[in-house]
C-alpha cells in the first residue's frame, strides 16, 4: 500500500485541527454572547425597577439625573432623550430635553447679534436658570451643564449648527451653521485671558505675518465674533462671548 507523503498528511491534520478549533471557538463565543445578553436583560430589568423607585429624584435632582444617565449609557439605554414609550411614561421626563432644547435656541437667538452665535456654556446656563425661574412652574426642574450639553445633542437633526466646542479652558455653545476656521479658533484661544486681541499680541504669541493677521481679524468681525475698539492706541478686538451679561 502506498503511504501518503508526510507533508500532505501534516497539512491534512493541521486543516482538521483548525476546523476543530474554529468549531470550539464558535461554540464558546455563542455561549458568551448568550450569557452577555442574559446579563444585559437582567440589568435592564433592575434598571427599570431602580428608575421606578427613584423617578422623583431623577426628575427633580440634576446630580442624581446625571448619574442615572451615565449608568444607562453603559448598556446603550438613553431614557431621558426619548419622548415616547416606556421610559417617558415611567419617568415623566420624556419632553425634558426637548423643552430645554427650545429654551436653548431662544437663549442663543437672543444674544446672536451680540456674540455672533458663540456663547459661553456657563453664561448660557445662568440665563436659562433665570428664564426658568420666571416661568412660575409648580414643579421646577433644576438643570446642570450636563443637561444643557445633552439637550444640544437633541438639536442636531435641526441642522442649525448647535454644538458645544472646547476652546482652551472654556466650553462654548455655537449656534450658527458656519464652523470656526483654524485661525478664528487660534485667535479666540489667545483672547481668553484678556478678553481681547490686537496685532502686537498676535504677532508676539502666534508669529503671524500681517496678511494672515488681517484676514483672521477680519473674519472675526464679519462673523460677529469680535467688536473693534479703534479709539485705543492700538486697534483692539474684543470678544463679546467672553463678556458677562447683566442679570
Amino acid at each position: 500500500m502506498r503511504r501518503r507523503p508526510v507533508g500532505l498528511a501534516n497539512a491534512t491534520h493541521r486543516k482538521q485541527l483548525d476546523k476543530d478549533f474554529q468549531q470550539v471557538g464558535d461554540s464558546i463565543a455563542a455561549k458568551e454572547l448568550e450569557q452577555l445578553q442574559s446579563q444585559i436583560e437582567v440589568f435592564k430589568s433592575n434598571l427599570e425597577e431602580f428608575a421606578w423607585k427613584h423617578r422623583k429624584d431623577i426628575r427633580k435632582d440634576p446630580t442624581f439625573r446625571s448619574h442615572f444617565q451615565r449608568m444607562c449609557a453603559t448598556i446603550g439605554v438613553d431614557p431621558l432623550a426619548s419622548n415616547k414609550g416606556f421610559w417617558a411614561d415611567l419617568l415623566g421626563v420624556g419632553d425634558f430635553y426637548y423643552e430645554l432644547g427650545i429654551q436653548i435656541i431662544e437663549g442663543c437667538m437672543a444674544t446672536r447679534t451680540r456674540d455672533g452665535g458663540l456663547t459661553e456654556l456657563g453664561d448660557l446656563k445662568r440665563r436659562l436658570d433665570n428664564a426658568r425661574s420666571k416661568e412660575g412652574r409648580q414643579e421646577k426642574q433644576d438643570i446642570t451643564m450636563d443637561d444643557i450639553v445633552r439637550a444640544i445633542k437633541t438639536l442636531k437633526p435641526l441642522s442649525g449648527g448647535f454644538e458645544v466646542l472646547e476652546i482652551g479652558e472654556r466650553k462654548m455653545v455655537r449656534s450658527m451653521p458656519k464652523e470656526l476656521d483654524k485661525d478664528q479658533s487660534a485667535l479666540l484661544l489667545l483672547a481668553q485671558k484678556q478678553g481681547y486681541v490686537n496685532r502686537p499680541m498676535i504677532q508676539q504669541s502666534l508669529g503671524w505675518e500681517d496678511a494672515r493677521t488681517q484676514t483672521g481679524l477680519q473674519h472675526l468681525l464679519q462673523d460677529g465674533l469680535a467688536w473693534i475698539d479703534d479709539q485705543a492706541e492700538v486697534d483692539t478686538y474684543w470678544i463679546p462671548s467672553y463678556f458677562k451679561l447683566d442679570e
